[in-house]
């Protein structure tokens, strides 16, 4: 998938907001305590501008690294957050999805209208709001963390 924005052949506006994380990791020091960060921006996308998808806008990332971090962890921490953006009549699922820096990972999406219990599950529309996953321990490595302690 190409979604790089170039402004001429050299220069090349940012993608994403993880380079953020690089640094984090490589600075933190483990034996206080896990990494807790988050890195918002603005991005910039070859995309094509519709109801769902801007070819700018600002992205936020989040990333928790320690010992004994698990999906579990991620699962839950994205289900609360869910559900105080949106409010609970509104569904959150996660479906596998596929990011290179990250193992597993999933895509979050939400319900388009609120859910009530004579909802059909057919009748429900979804729209993805984030992908998320574990840090895939390559990414932890390149950064000098050792991923058979830190997840």
């Amino acid at each position: 998938m190409q979604d790089t924005f170039y402004i001429t052949p050299e220069i090349l506006l940012r993608t994403q907001t993880s380079p953020v994380q690089s640094r984090s990791l490589e600075k933190h020091d483990f034996s206080k305590g896990p990494l807790k960060m988050i890195a918002p921006g603005k991005v910039y996308r070859r995309d094509t501008d519709d109801a769902t998808h801007s070819h700018q806008f600002h992205q936020v990332e989040g990333m928790v690294v320690g010992e004994n971090i698990t999906m579990a962890d991620l699962k839950g921490t994205l289900l609360s957050v869910m559900q105080e953006l949106f409010g609970e009549k509104h569904q959150i699922r996660m479906r596998p999805s596929y990011f290179p820096f990250t193992e597993p990972s999933v895509e979050v999406d939400v319900s388009w209208d609120e859910v009530t219990p004579d909802t059909k599950p057919e009748d429900i529309k979804w729209i993805e709001v984030l992908g998320a996953g574990m840090t895939h321990p390559n990414v932890l490595r390149m950064d000098g963390v050792d991923p058979e302690k830190y997840s």
